[in-house]
């Protein structure tokens, strides 16, 4: 069995950018997380309880807290900070996040980046 938890469309305001005017202007960022869940991992045991899962609930929070503490010049700094907090569950066998910024040019929907690893099998 194979088993992911997704976070889509995620929107925060932050501080990115390399230019003076990004630095003092906040920007929208769509954030989308993946998560693959080692198929051991239980998946609920029919018990119908939160404790009994990967609760994504500490998805949102962790990325909230990590784009409000401070400014970034790359989306690629952001995405790999998200990268690492989505690793560090041990149920977690791999990850794709992806951050978008959809106000920056008007003839196209967004830019961004994307960025997935899996955990080595020895690291489990």
């Amino acid at each position: 069995m194979s088993r992911r938890i997704f976070l889509r469309d995620y929107e925060v305001v932050a501080s990115i950018g390399i230019h003076e005017f990004e630095r003092q202007n906040p920007q929208r960022i769509i954030i989308d997380v993946a998560l693959e869940i080692a198929e051991d991992a239980s998946p609920g045991n029919g018990q119908d309880r939160i404790e009994t899962v990967l609760d994504y609930d500490f998805l949102r929070e962790r990325i909230r807290s990590i784009v409000g503490d401070r400014h970034f010049n790359l989306q690629e700094t952001l995405c790999a900070e998200i990268l690492e907090v989505c690793l560090t569950p041990d149920e977690v066998l791999g990850a794709r996040v992806s951050t978008r910024k959809p106000d920056v040019y008007p003839d196209c929907d967004s830019v961004g980046v994307e960025m997935e690893v899996r955990k080595e099998t020895a690291d489990l």
